[in-house]
C-alpha cells in the first residue's frame, strides 16, 4: 500500500470516530436535557452529567481509535481526546464569541477529554 493511501486512510478514521463521538454526545445531551425538564435538576448535577459526558465520548472515540489503529493505543486515544477538546472549544468560540468558561475549567476539560481518550485506547 502506498504512503498517501494509508495517510488518507487514518485521517479518515480519525474523522469517522470524531463523528461517531460528537453523535454519541448529541445523544447523551438529549437525554440530560430531558432529565432536566423532567426532574427538574440543579446546576450541579446538569454541570456533572456533561463532565460524564465528555468522559463517556472520549473513553468511547479511544477505544475505537485503540482497535482500529492497533499500535500505540494510548497515543491514538490521547490524539482523538485531544481532537474532541479542540473541537469543543471551536464550537464554544464561535457560538459564545470566547471560550466562556474560566481558565481551570479550561484546563480540567482539556485533562478530562485526553485521559478519557487515553484510557479508551488502552482498554481497546
Amino acid at each position: 500500500m502506498e504512503k498517501g493511501n494509508i495517510k488518507q486512510t487514518w485521517v479518515l478514521s480519525i474523522l469517522k470516530i470524531l463523528l461517531f463521538m460528537y453523535i454519541i454526545t448529541g445523544i447523551l445531551l438529549v437525554i440530560l436535557a430531558g432529565m432536566l425538564y423532567k426532574m427538574q435538576l440543579s446546576e450541579g448535577v446538569v454541570s456533572a452529567g456533561i463532565v460524564v459526558i465528555y468522559v463517556v465520548s472520549g473513553f468511547l472515540g479511544g477505544f475505537l481509535a485503540g482497535k482500529i489503529m492497533k499500535t500505540r493505543k494510548f497515543l491514538w486515544g490521547m490524539l482523538m481526546g485531544g481532537c474532541y477538546f479542540l473541537i469543543l472549544i471551536a464550537g464554544s468560540v464561535a457560538f459564545q464569541h470566547g471560550i466562556g468558561m474560566e481558565l481551570s475549567r479550561f484546563f480540567t476539560t482539556l485533562v478530562l477529554c485526553i485521559g478519557s481518550g487515553m484510557i479508551g485506547g488502552m482498554a481497546s
